[in-house]
């Protein structure tokens, strides 16, 4: 639905590029014009990421990253923009989880939690600031969440603390940084059918129908659903949008909180 040339002249970096969301940002940007720098821990996994995303086209590279480190972070921010003379994009979409009930939750697990989704967040922000202050585009930040950071987590206080917490972050940067040219914004995706974690936790367990009926339209989304938000959001058809929260979750939220009055009878 957009054209070839849509991220044409930008750069990107996308944190935990090497597979689900971030692979799928990763390869969109890659397909549409975008010089792409994808980062995460596994390294077998982005050089898997980096002979997928060749096909796409564009120039693309990847390093290994740990953000919960911020020199790290920081690192692939300057390699970025070694490699490809700028940074347009900052996507920080790297998270970690478990399902844990708060009450047997370890200050070590709250903490490793924070740590990549929150703190990592933040590093990248920070560290992109200067870069994304100088892009003849504008700067974008775009950061992965979800509504369960709004509306609670059961079971998954942590993520759902580091989500809220991202954000709030995120809406304070648009402020502070909109006369900087920076927008900031955030994405959060619904269930997901075809990632890990959707087929781990759902699929797998006999879970899956039930959950994709949680949503208002019946059925899980796909990759290139919060592929195309991110493109969205870091492109000239996104250009006077910053501290927005997107929704594609298929109205998963609204169906959540919505009394429950379908099909009753007058």
């Amino acid at each position: 639905m957009f054209t070839n040339d849509t991220l044409k002249g930008r750069s990107a970096l996308v944190t935990g590029g090497g597979s689900g969301l971030g692979l799928g940002i990763a390869t969109a940007y890659a397909q549409l014009g975008a010089n792409v720098m994808i980062v995460g821990r596994n390294e077998e996994r982005l050089e898997s990421a980096i002979e997928h995303l060749k096909k796409s086209g564009g120039s693309v590279a990847s390093m290994k990253c740990d953000v919960r480190n911020y020199d790290e972070v920081k690192a692939a921010v300057e390699a970025t923009v070694s490699r490809f003379g700028q940074l347009d994009i900052m996507v920080n979409n790297a998270a970690g989880n478990f399902i844990c009930p708060t009450s047997e939750l370890s200050p070590n697990g709250w903490r490793t939690v924070i740590d990549i989704d929150l703190n990592g967040t933040f590093y990248g922000c920070h560290a992109a600031y200067p870069h994304l202050q100088k892009s003849p585009f504008g700067g974008s930040i775009i950061s992965i969440i979800t509504m369960l950071g709004v509306t609670g987590w059961p079971q998954a206080a942590h993520a759902s603390a580091a989500k809220g917490g991202i954000l709030s972050l995120s809406r304070t940067l648009a402020v502070e940084w909109g006369a900087d040219n920076i927008r900031v914004n955030t994405i959060s995706p619904g269930p997901i059918g075809d990632t890990e974690g959707v087929k781990r936790m759902y699929i797998d367990v006999g879970r899956g129908e039930m959950e994709a009926q949680k949503t208002a339209l019946g059925r899980f989304g796909k990759t290139i659903d919060i592929a195309n938000a991110a493109v969205f959001l870091a492109s000239g058809l996104g250009e006077y949008i910053t501290g927005e929260n997107l929704i594609v979750d298929g109205g998963r939220w609204l169906k959540q909180i919505a009394p429950s009055t379908l099909g009753a009878k007058a």
